[in-house]
């Protein structure tokens, strides 16, 4: 092949690499839109979780049957860590964030989550003693107005709930950024598509026995659009986004990929607005501006 052509093969690569990573980051960033149309209807957080979970789990437990039938057993450690790590990233995050979204819009949700990488670096400083410059303070500070911003314009229409609803996104994505942290080492030895098959099967199994314990089997029957929006939300909001990271991770970096995820907030907002009519603002759109300037900076930063 020539110089040219080879060239050529490469961009098309990063560009389909690209087109995934931001079709997998507008996906996931919906389960904020999914959520909001199922609470329409007689559904608390625990039940909306538990579907999502029975929906999705066939797909994890498939891809972790296929993985652990080639790979080396685990220790007793490792499936200690596995499961403390699922409970913690996927089933606490997950929890709380539906919680949160009862009271929150969906656009300040994914602003909150958004900022998922600033408390993994704000974390690091205490857990692992890591030092932060000036320029990440600075890239934090511009992040965190945004937010703020966009919170109490949700305050000033929303009333006091933002405040409970805030929480518990906050809390959800305090949760995700632990689990970030203490799954690095344990990614390189178990593997990306095994953890992340493990860990949502571990969740699956606590999202689905909290509901059986805490719920009445009669919550199980819910109006026909609940399961149609149930089975939206784990196939499309959790499944596929999950392997579509992945894929453009393979192709174009976890960098770019990670810039790409940049296009969430946004299309949340713009989502929000046409699907569950909530209103787009002067101030909103300022806040996200903010906040996706911060998150470039640190980025930038980090490469």
């Amino acid at each position: 092949m020539t110089s040219l052509s080879l060239q050529h093969a490469a961009r098309k690569e990063f560009l389909i690499g690209l087109a995934i990573a931001v079709s997998g980051a507008v996906l996931f960033s919906g389960k904020a839109i999914v959520a909001k149309l199922i609470y329409r209807y007689p559904v608390d957080a625990m039940t909306l979780l538990a579907f999502r979970m029975l929906f999705s789990v066939p797909v994890f437990a498939a891809v972790a049957v296929w993985q652990g039938r080639s790979a080396v057993p685990l220790s007793n450690a490792d499936r200690g860590r596995i499961v403390v790590l699922g409970l913690l990233g996927y089933y606490l995050a997950s929890f709380l964030d539906f919680l949160g979204l009862q009271h929150i819009s969906a656009g300040l949700e994914r602003l909150i989550l958004f900022l998922t990488p600033t408390f993994v670096l704000l974390l690091s400083v205490f857990i692992f003693k890591k030092r932060i410059s000036r320029f990440e303070w600075g890239a934090l500070a511009v992040s965190y107005l945004g937010t703020l911003f966009v919170f109490l314009h949700d305050v000033g229409s929303g009333g006091s709930n933002v405040w409970l609803g805030g929480a518990f996104v906050l809390g959800s994505a305090v949760s995700y950024a632990l689990y970030l942290i203490f799954s690095g080492e344990l990614l390189q030895r178990v593997g990306t598509l095994r953890l992340v098959a493990y860990a949502m099967c571990v969740s699956s199994v606590a999202c689905i026995g909290q509901f059986l314990l805490l719920r009445p089997l009669s919550m199980l029957l819910q109006p026909l659009p609940v399961y149609g929006l149930s089975l939206v939300n784990a196939l499309f909001c959790t499944v596929l986004p999950v392997f579509m990271t992945m894929i453009a991770v393979s192709r174009i970096g976890a960098g770019t990929t990670s810039l790409a995820g940049m296009v969430g907030p946004v299309s949340t907002l713009f989502l929000a607005a046409i699907i569950l009519d909530e209103p787009v603002t002067g101030i909103q759109l300022t806040g996200t501006a903010l906040v996706l300037s911060g998150m470039y900076l640190l980025s930038k930063k980090k490469t």
